[in-house]
């Protein structure tokens, strides 16, 4: 089993998107019919999709985590929560521009 699509809603889409880019993720604008403008990347290979926000939905509070490249680098333009060792591994917490939890890792 493995994951093939994760949709996040985003209150500040473009800011989202920003936050992304900079761990490695491209994202192409879609818009599928009459549904609203959002970004997707297959980068991970699996679909990464951000959505706006609806008027009335609550951001979800799940965690994520990605290795990147270069975490350092990455890590230099975010304010690190948290930081801990796991299996010998260094695991850097961030927030993403929606509050929710994101732990990063050496790639």
């Amino acid at each position: 089993m493995q994951i093939n699509l994760l949709v996040m809603r985003c209150k500040e889409l473009e800011t989202t998107r920003q936050f992304y880019e900079l761990l490695g993720f491209t994202f192409v604008r879609e818009k599928h019919g009459g549904g609203p403008l959002h970004y997707s990347s297959q980068d991970a290979g699996f679909v990464f999709e951000l959505y706006p926000l609806a008027e009335n939905d609550a951001v979800g509070n799940g965690r994520l985590g990605f290795s990147v490249k270069d975490v350092q680098q990455v890590l230099s333009q975010l304010s690190i929560a948290n930081q801990h060792e796991f299996n010998g591994k260094q695991i850097y917490t961030v927030r993403d521009p929606d509050g929710r939890v994101v732990e990063l890792s050496e790639q």
